[in-house]
């Protein structure tokens, strides 16, 4: 076990990002039998690609990627370019002239962090297509949580932390359940563990974390009303035999990751969206998958945070809190 979702048998994960570290896109593959998907999406300002035929009552069975991305929408088009490649593989439905690959997504609004102009594009799906491996395990500031930025309540001009990608793994026997995250929340990012907040919005008087609630609660300060730069977006994948009907259950259940983690979360401005595979046949209980799931996202979401290193002037946690990872 690597504490990654690639220990899910069959799953890949690639990441790619521009030259200046200013946005990147990381794809999940589910190989040429695919996944059973399912999805659920909790924010109110989502950015999302082919989430409507994930949903039980539709009829593709199953799904042959998913990719997270930076860019906000203009980062869709990362979508292109993994079908691309997945076409060139003869990865995909049968549909006779052609082969027709499934490709999911979800995008998170990292315009602010550095320059705007430099988005996930087609070329960067495609490149981290080519990058995916069963060994990738590397967290923080690669491919989507490169633009990825903590703490928006002051403002897209000031005070954030940086954020990232994170991941993790957790078995119980040989059920094994695996999360994948891109960390750009609004909130503050709290260890579960210890209610220790690690990362949030910084009170510019202090230079130390302000914390959400008294900032959202003083009646005059730092809190500045609008539609900030952030999102969580992430992935659920498990060798239990699911339909679509379960998966889209275990990613519903998984958004309690965030909510142990991330406060506030799923608000006006947020796009949280969390994806679910099913990769393999074991006979699994729905309830201890889905259990599993909201604890693996949740150590997903302070991995993130712990890996994520200072980037273009925006410090992390280290950088604030003075904390070693003890």
């Amino acid at each position: 076990m690597l504490n990654s979702i690639i220990d899910v048998p069959g799953i890949k994960v690639g990441h790619a990002h521009d030259e200046g570290y200013n946005s990147g896109c990381t794809v999940i593959l589910c190989g040429p039998d695919g996944a059973v998907p399912g999805v659920d999406s909790r924010g109110g300002a989502p950015g999302t690609r082919e989430t409507d035929c994930l949903q039980p009552e539709n009829v593709v069975p199953i799904t042959h990627g998913i990719f997270l991305s930076g860019g906000s929408a203009y980062g869709l088009a990362c979508g292109t370019g993994i079908m691309k490649y997945l076409e060139e593989h003869k990865v995909g439905f049968n549909v006779g002239p052609a082969v027709v690959p499934i490709v999911a997504g979800a995008v998170l609004n990292d315009l602010a962090f550095a320059d705007s102009a430099i988005r996930p594009d087609e070329a960067m799906g495609y490149r981290a297509c080519i990058n995916a491996s069963e060994t990738e395990t590397r967290q923080g500031n690669i491919g989507a949580g490169v633009g990825c930025c903590i703490g928006r309540l002051a403002g897209n001009a000031t005070g954030s932390m940086k954020g990232g990608l994170g991941t993790a793994s957790f078995r119980v026997g040989d059920l094994i359940v695996g999360a994948l995250v891109a960390v750009n929340c609004n909130g503050d990012v709290r260890d579960p563990d210890t209610g220790k907040i690690l990362a949030g919005t910084l009170d510019d008087r202090t230079g130390r974390i302000a914390g959400s609630r008294s900032i959202m609660s003083e009646s005059a300060g730092l809190y500045r009303e609008g539609f900030p730069s952030n999102t969580t977006i992430g992935v659920i994948a498990t060798n239990a035999a699911i339909d679509k009907a379960a998966a889209r259950r275990i990613a519903m259940i998984a958004h309690d990751g965030y909510a142990r983690t991330i406060d506030p979360v799923h608000t006006l401005g947020d796009g949280d969206v969390i994806f679910c595979l099913g990769k393999g046949t074991l006979p699994a209980d729905l309830n201890r998958v889905g259990a599993i799931a909201a604890w693996t996202m949740a150590q997903a979401v302070v991995n993130a945070v712990r890996n994520a290193e200072s980037l273009h002037g925006i410090p992390n946690w280290k950088d604030i809190t003075g904390a070693s990872d003890t």
